[in-house]
């Protein structure tokens, strides 16, 4: 069996062709495919830095909080340590008040026990404003209108320098007081009068009973701290007085205080 030419050679270019269009669409297919996949790669890097860009600002957040929370920490600490130091200085300010208010009425007996012997209308001992106070009356220290201490007052003054020897944390005030009728011999008012005798009762105290006269304050308060009313003799007698004012040394109590203000 024969066949014509024309038809053996179109068969031989038809096999020639058909495998060369399966390998162009298998080519095809294979460069869309890698596209895809190069695509697809790009994509998910991108994907990758913004989640890698995202870490990166939850990292610098969570470091910042944390370091917030840190100082919170630290200034929170330091809140408790100054409070804790506050309250600590309150104690001591305290017990420092309590030992001197112990100080205080120990002192006020002691006083009140060496002068036992005279009568209420001679002295008096008290305290006041965290002070003793021993109120000595015109009558037992000095004639009227005089600034020289009699022999009865004298006895009073050497009971007090006895007790204050005894007791040498006490700084002592001695402050004049008269009535209001002017002064007329002598002094040129009652300002001087009132001085003249805290002066004349100091120098007793350190000349004669040996008190030490960095602790003593002479003062006069003239007719201008009355305890009565001067209307009336027995006012005017209880406003001629000299108090001496003892006060515990707060050497101590001051420099807490000077240490508390400076921190």
């Amino acid at each position: 069996m024969t066949y014509p030419v024309k038809s053996i050679f179109a068969l031989l270019v038809g096999a020639v062709i058909l495998p060369s269009c399966v390998s162009n669409k298998k080519f095809n297919e294979s460069q869309a495919s890698l596209a895809a996949m190069r695509k697809r790669a790009s994509e998910l890097q991108d994907d990758l830095s913004n989640a890698k860009s995202r870490l990166r600002l939850m990292e610098e957040a969570n470091e910042s909080a944390a370091n917030q929370l840190d100082e919170k920490d630290k200034r929170i600490s330091a809140n408790q340590q100054e409070l804790a130091d506050q309250q600590e200085r309150l104690r001591q300010l305290q017990e420092l008040i309590d030992r001197q208010k112990a100080q205080t009425e120990a002192l006020r007996g002691k006083m009140a026990q060496a002068l036992g012997n005279f009568t209420s209308d001679q002295l008096s001992v008290f305290t006041k404003n965290g002070k003793v106070y021993v109120s000595l009356s015109e009558k037992l220290l000095f004639p009227s209108g005089s600034a020289v201490v009699n022999q009865e007052g004298k006895e009073a003054l050497q009971k007090v320098a006895e007790a204050l020897n005894e007791n040498r944390d006490i700084n002592v005030n001695i402050e004049g007081h008269t009535d209001t009728v002017p002064i007329r011999i002598k002094f040129e008012d009652n300002w001087a009068l009132s001085v003249a005798r805290s002066t004349a009762i100091v120098r007793l105290l350190t000349t004669t009973y040996q008190l030490d006269p960095t602790r003593i304050t002479a003062s006069g308060r003239s007719q201008y701290e009355p305890v009565a009313d001067n209307s009336t003799p027995e006012g005017r007698a209880k406003n001629r007085r000299t108090e001496i004012i003892l006060a515990p040394k707060l050497d101590e109590l001051m420099q807490l205080i000077d240490d508390s203000k400076s921190k």
